[in-house]
Formats: C-alpha cells, structure tokens, sequence
C-alpha cells in the first residue's frame, strides 16, 4: 500500500483521523502494516507490550483470568487503538489478545514515543484519552468481576445461613398438620367423656402451668432425664391407656401434675385428659418452632438488605457503621462457623456516624472480615472493633493466623496480587477496598507479625455529627 493511501485510511479513522495531516504521514512513515488472522494469539498474559496498534479491520479481544477462567474485558475493532499508548503503566498485557476477526493493524514501535511526543501534540493528546478511557474501563471492569465474586461468596453464605431455619420450618410445618388434627381428635375424645366442672378445671390449671414460658427449658439435662425416668417408672405402675410415657415425657408435665390429675380424673379419664394435653403442647411446640424458623429468616433478610443497600439512593449520607458490620458478619457468620473461627464484634456505643455510601462500605469490612477468616487457623479467632476518635472512626480488624510475610507487605494492596491458592481469590479486594477507603476520605492501613494482622480503617465523622 502506498503511503498516500495509508494516510487516507487514516484520515478516516475513528481515533486519529481528526489530527492534523502532516501528523498522520508522520505516522504513516514510522508506522509498519500487519495482518491478523482468526485465531492468532498476539500476546500473552505477562508479555511485553512494545507497539502501539492502530486498528484498520478486524477485530481481536482480551481475556483475564483472574482465577474463574477466562473473562473477556476489552475489544478492538476498526476505528480503535489498541497496545502500547504514550505514558501508559501497562507494559505488560493483563491477559491473553486474541484476534476474532481477520484484519490489518499499523504497528508503531514504542521507540517512536519520544518524537510523536514532540512533534505530534495532537496525536499523544487523542492516544492520552484512549489510555485514561482505557484505564477506566479496565477497572470499571475490574469493580464488577470482585462485586460478582462478592455476590457468590454472600449468595453461599446467605444459603447456608437460611439452610437450617428453612429446613427447620418445613419440617414443623409438615408434622404440624398431623398434629392439628390429633389435637382435633382428642379434644373430641375428651369431650365424650362428660367430665365435671371441677375436673375440667384441673386439667385447665395443668394445661396453664405447662405453658408458662421455660416450663420445660428451665431444667437441666440432668433433672429433664431424672424426670422422664421418674416419668416412665409411674406410667409402669398407673395402667393408663392412650398415651404412652414417652410421648408424656416430650411435654413439660411432671409426675406431680400426673398425680394430681390421676387424683381428680381417675384411671378411665386420666387417659383421655394426657392425650389432650399432649397433643395441645406439641402443637403449640411446633408453632413455636414455625414461628422461630421465620424469624430468623426474616432477620438474615433484613441484614441482606442492609448489607447490600437495597431499595436506597446511591446518594452519600450518614451511615451507621455498627449495624454494617453486624450486617456483614450476619452474611459470613456461615463461613467462620465452618472453619470454627470465633469471630467478636465490638462497637462503641457512641460510635459516630460517617459519610458515604453504605453498602460500598460493607464491600469493605466483607472483604476484610473475608480475608481475616481466611487467614486464620482452624478454631482461631477473629476481632472486629469498631471505636470513635475527635475527628474519624477507626474499624480494626485482626486476626491470629501466621500473618504477612515481611517482603509482601508493600505489595499486598497491588491489584491481582493475592496469597490465596489458584481460584480462590481474585487479588481485587484489598486493592478495590483501599479504592473505597480514599473515595471516603479515609485510609486503610495494615500492621502484621506472627500471629496477628490488622487492618485499620480510618473514616472522617460525618459532617451532621
């Protein structure tokens, strides 16, 4: 191709073809054409970057494997500008550049920055706006792979955490229809026998002192077994039918109250009597279950709430750091019980509020609470606190595991760099958590020896405090 019709498929070029003509045949003569085929790798993770590329046709694109396989990030097709840009850090390539569609490239080596500097303001001035757009799409990319990796690890521990109420409330709410019509049967069954006003009353004053609250909690295992052998040793000596000892045993009668009912009912009756209360308190039991079972369902979706900000203005405001963090250890409580790390949360009562945004906040403690679990040893320990200073609030947290190896330090905070193994984490937290921290005017620091490492974040007070 000659170089005059080089230049005139530049001039029509999307990036550079509004830069001054003597401008484009400075890059057309430093410049070297190229082909790309479908399939060709033209870098690989960690590879040099050295050219800058000007994209004539085709297409390629490049994918980053930050530890959940491949992701595409960024594509270049006709009109873009691609490689190696004046004044920008990345010299290596993040990922694997793969070309998806044949094409032409003008290649300009990275040798020529110097003089396309001085000689070509316009030019570095359009390349300067590809790299910062660049740059932003990169880590807007980047925020939303750890925000997907953050909403796995909440969806795990949110499913573990509503695992056993939610199995406890089918499990009671099936029995609990057998047990309505036992309930249905035996009342029915009771009133057959035409007790007398007196014995009614002393099944009554039975059946109201079973269900004061802690009737049967408030025994310890050792009285609660001392009393269901006391229980089956009477049921071997009365002869009643219709109900077994067992079943009495589940309940918080005791043998005095079988005594007094055996005194005011006699033997027929006292059968029919035990029935009823039987099947009144389990049913009551089971209800009370159901309704345990909600509730703490209803509370881990409150704290999903709040952790996640739903249903709120994306607009800075106060923000209450106690209950964020309760929230965020109500998401990861789960994962610290599976490795039987104790985790303690301690906020000053006092604790004054800060300005920001409340659920980019909570990405920060779970991501530091995450990583602390992490680090620390099966059946280790965990503390968050959370104290007021004259001007910031300061969040710790620290763990007891072997902590971060002196020469680590310094680069612990590098986006993608990580200590975890292959797949388990994505060296965006620390870097995406520190991000946060400055856009709230705070800082994140971190002290680490063997056997404790904290992290330390530093907030203003809110301005309304």
């Amino acid at each position: 191709m000659s170089e005059v019709a080089l230049v005139e498929r530049l001039a029509a070029h999307r990036t550079v073809g509004s830069v001054p003509r003597e401008q484009l045949e400075w890059l057309a003569t430093k410049g070297r054409l190229q082909r790309i085929e479908v399939g060709q790798v033209m870098a690989r993770t960690g590879d040099p970057i050295r050219d800058l590329y000007v994209v004539l046709a085709g297409r390629f694109s490049i994918r980053v494997d930050r530890g959940a396989g491949p992701r595409k990030v960024l594509e270049w097709g006709p009109g873009d500008v691609g490689g190696l840009l004046p004044f920008s850090r990345m010299q290596k390539g993040p990922g694997v550049t793969t070309v998806d569609e044949a094409g032409e490239l003008l290649l300009v080596g990275s040798s020529c920055f110097p003089e396309m500097i001085s000689r070509c303001q316009e030019l570095t001035a359009a390349l300067v706006h590809v790299m910062v757009d660049r740059a932003r799409r990169f880590t807007s990319s980047d925020n939303q792979f750890e925000k997907m990796m953050s909403l796995g690890r909440l969806a795990a521990g949110l499913a573990h955490e509503l695992n056993n109420p939610a199995s406890a409330l089918a499990r009671s709410a099936r029995e609990l229809g057998a047990r309505v019509f036992e309930l249905e049967a035996s009342a029915l069954a009771l009133g057959s026998i035409r007790l007398s006003a007196e014995q009614l009353a002393a099944i009554n004053a039975v059946r109201l002192r079973c269900q004061k609250p802690g009737a049967r909690a408030s025994l310890t295992p050792l009285e609660r077994a001392d009393r269901e052998e006391q229980i089956t040793a009477w049921f071997a000596d009365s002869g009643v039918r219709g109900v077994t000892a067992d079943e009495v045993a589940e309940t918080a009668l005791t043998v005095e109250d079988l005594e007094a009912l055996s005194g005011a009912l006699g033997e027929d009756a006292l059968g029919f009597a035990l029935r009823s209360l039987t099947a009144g308190q389990r049913t009551r039991a089971l209800a009370s279950e159901v309704e345990i079972a909600a509730a703490r369902i209803h509370t881990l979706v409150a704290a999903i709430k709040g952790f996640t900000y739903m249903d709120q203005s994306s607009a800075p405001k106060p923000v209450a750091i106690g209950q964020g963090l309760s929230d965020t250890m109500a998401v990861l409580g789960a994962k610290a019980r599976g490795k039987s790390v104790s985790v303690t949360v301690q906020v000053a009562d006092d604790l004054p509020l800060v300005d920001g945004l409340g659920g980019e906040l909570n990405q920060v403690w779970g991501n530091l609470i995450d990583n602390a679990i992490d680090a620390a040893p099966e059946s280790g320990h965990v503390e968050v606190t959370a104290a007021g200073r004259p001007d910031a609030v300061v969040v710790t947290v620290a763990d007891d595991g072997p902590g971060v190896p002196a020469e680590l330090v310094e680069k612990i905070f590098d986006p993608f760099f990580t200590t975890k193994p292959v797949g388990s984490g994505t060296g965006l937290g620390l870097d995406i958590a520190r991000r946060i921290v400055r856009q709230h005017d705070g800082h994140l620091e971190l002290e680490s020896k063997p056997g404790r490492t904290a992290f330390r974040v530093i907030l203003p007070r809110s301005k309304e405090a």
